[in-house]
């Protein structure tokens, strides 16, 4: 879907399709009949943005053999579909009954997550519709916090330069621009979007950026006008931003709150949990200090005993579905995808224009709340994009044909 914003710039929104995980070329075409299309004719649209997740098989098949692209290509226009951004974070394996840490590998640090994002920058390049020159790819922020050394810190800042590189080179043979967003999410080396400032400024590329997840700021209890006014200050980009929402618990003491998290409590996904106690300053070295948020590395272990603090209010990565947020005493961070989206697009000129939509858990909710077949995942995903398209006009940006 595009959108005319008011300084006559198109911006983008997309769904991702990491919600239907796909290992292969064939079931990425099988996800395109299947899911994609319906969700655009839901929608009454002639065509619709989709974020394409290609495991490393697909990916490989596709910068492989050029007729296997074109036919990607050809089948993405017959479809109504198109593409202009690329979900880069999962390797392979996203749609195991069990993923939870082995999302994060390989890392940055890792020579196969730079030949798979090579990989799917050419895939993009060839991609993009003809009138658009500009792509995005997503990816981990550089690393699972654990093991990663300064000699891996190292490994993953000459990765991304090398990249970085590589996607010059791209442009001057296509004409394609293809830029890369570090993705901040709870537990990674970069959790937060204070804490890419430091990695990309070393980089100081205009092809490296950030791609702002709005479950995964609101999960760790950032500001988003606070932090996308400091990566402005700072000369980071926003290549893309993923519309998401967290989960969100008020009174985490209460028994029935307990009751209600533990069943979003599930084996796939890891599900980080925060919570942000009250402000405190000590002073070390006659330096005041803001005490940080406290956190587990999962749902499950946040909710035994007093591992978390629970006077405060608790977050946890967990994306549910924008258009139906939980039931009492549960709800979502929807107001904080809200105020971001209001930073990133309603203002003179867009931060962003590259939008997605991700919610990849419709499957790991609650028994009784998911969706029961094709038909309903459709109606729920085209119910999500309706939301943001609503989001959108009301900041005074015009849906396009």
């Amino acid at each position: 879907m595009r959108f005319r914003h008011p300084d006559g710039t198109t911006v983008h929104l997309a769904y991702c399709t990491n919600v239907h995980p796909a290992e292969t070329l064939d079931g990425v075409l099988a996800q395109l009949r299947d899911h994609c299309e319906p969700v655009r004719r839901r929608l009454g649209r002639d065509r619709l943005g989709i974020g394409l997740w290609l495991a490393r098989d697909a990916a490989h098949a596709l910068v492989s053999d050029p007729s296997a692209l074109r036919g990607l290509r050809t089948e993405l226009d017959r479809r109504g579909l198109e593409v202009v951004t690329l979900n880069g974070f999962p390797y392979e394996g996203f749609g195991a009954e069990q993923v939870k840490y082995r999302v994060y590998k390989p890392d940055w640090a890792d020579p196969e997550r730079l030949d798979h994002t090579t990989a799917l920058a050419r895939v993009l390049a060839g991609l993009l519709p003809d009138d658009v020159t500009e792509g995005s790819i997503s990816t981990l922020p550089l690393a699972w916090r654990t093991a990663y050394d300064q000699d891996r810190a190292e490994k993953a800042h000459t990765a991304l330069l090398t990249l970085a590189e590589r996607l010059d080179a791209l442009q001057e043979l296509t004409g394609r621009s293809i830029r890369l967003g570090l993705e901040p999410e709870p537990g990674c080396v970069v959790e937060t979007t204070a804490d890419a400032i430091a990695p990309l400024t070393a980089i100081d590329h205009h092809r490296i950026g950030i791609c702002v997840d709005t479950c995964h700021l609101a999960t760790s209890f950032e500001d988003p006008y606070t932090a996308l006014d400091t990566l402005t200050r700072a000369g980071i980009p926003v290549v893309k931003s993923q519309l998401s929402a967290a989960l969100h618990a008020e009174h985490p003491h209460l028994r029935e709150v307990r009751a209600a998290l533990a069943a979003f409590d599930e084996p796939r996904f890891l599900h980080q949990t925060r919570t942000s106690p009250t402000l405190k300053c000590v002073r070390a070295g006659g330096t005041p200090i803001a005490a940080g948020l406290r956190g587990t590395d999962d749902l499950g272990e946040a909710l035994a005993g007093d591992t978390l603090p629970d006077a405060a209010p608790w977050r946890a990565h967990f994306h549910v579905p924008l258009h139906a947020a939980p039931a009492e005493p549960l709800t979502s961070t929807l107001p904080v995808l809200k105020a971001a989206l209001t930073r990133l697009v309603g203002g003179p000129h867009p931060l962003t224009r590259h939008l997605e939509v991700e919610t990849y858990t419709w499957q790991a909710l609650p028994p009784e709340l998911r969706p029961r077949g094709r038909t309903q995942l459709a109606d729920g995903i085209a119910a999500e994009l309706a939301l943001v398209r609503d989001l959108l006009t009301d900041l005074d940006l015009k849906e396009l044909p």
